[in-house]
């Protein structure tokens, strides 16, 4: 793979993605539906999932592509793969709290080694350079020429005060238990795969998820995380989180900064 080609596409793709999202978002109202597995669904995640399923598919025609929004992809099976969720955080974006984000991402034998998280609402950026390494860009995302990269470093965590992040739609009391296991500084929420990114630039040392989620939801944001030099690791046997699993769903995990004591 021709990595400074990939990241290329992968962020003109997630910004033209995130106009198409924004226009709909902006909008005084838009419709919602249901899928068969009775989550939300609107415009916004269709129009950016086929801006960018054609955009990868022309740029790549020889990797498997899997998409949340096109059933079809989720029978494929594959160790590399590309792998879109083209909105994250579809209840965010229906009650307009922007915490919403375009996830475009490649693994590689399992691994998620490039990705790209971009929060159009929130004017945040985030993705792998062609070296693997995280940042987070600014200015005005000028689709041909990136702007001003800021890398991303994970936080040295505190054991003794420790910031957390957990998710806003679906925190629980297994969620909450498990936090309170930690000796917490602060604790934030935010929703989407922007808990990843707030762990790759230090804004937060752990992000616990004791809840269901898919490959797609994850992939970019771990790659971000594992750029930045964070680990996603499975809740149970605290082994990395890895991809291609069948029916691609994930189990538990914990995203953290190295040096945070697990528990």
């Amino acid at each position: 793979m021709d990595f400074e080609h990939l990241v290329r596409v992968m962020r003109r793709l997630a910004l033209e993605a995130g106009d198409a999202i924004m226009e709909i978002y902006d909008a005084p109202d838009f419709d919602v539906r249901s899928k068969s597995d009775s989550s939300p669904v609107t415009a916004a995640d269709e129009a950016a999932d086929a801006l960018i399923s054609a955009g990868l598919r022309a740029a790549f025609p020889d990797v498997t592509l899997i998409t949340e929004e096109q059933a079809d992809s989720h029978a494929l099976t594959a160790k590399t793969f590309l792998i879109v969720d083209p909105l994250d955080g579809t209840k965010e974006f229906i009650q307009r709290r922007g915490d919403f984000t375009v996830n475009i991402a490649y693994v590689d034998n399992g691994v998620p080694v490039r990705g790209v998280v971009f929060a159009p609402a929130k004017g945040r950026l985030f993705y792998t350079t062609a070296e693997g390494t995280a940042v987070e860009e600014s200015g005005t995302f000028d689709k041909a020429a990136p702007g001003p990269l800021a890398p991303l470093r994970v936080s040295t965590p505190d054991n003794g005060a420790l910031m957390v992040v957990a998710s806003k739609s679906h925190r629980d009391q297994a969620t909450d238990d498990y936090i309170a296991k930690y000796a917490i500084k602060d604790m934030t929420s935010a929703g989407s795969s922007l808990k990843f990114c707030l762990v790759a630039t230090g804004e937060a040392d752990l992000y616990p998820r004791l809840g269901r989620t898919m490959e797609w939801d994850t992939a970019a944001g771990d790659a971000v995380l594992r750029g930045a030099g964070g680990h996603v690791v499975r809740f149970d046997t605290h082994a990395a989180l890895t991809y291609g699993k069948p029916g691609w769903d994930n189990p538990f995990f914990i995203a953290h900064a190295p040096g945070v004591t697990l528990h």
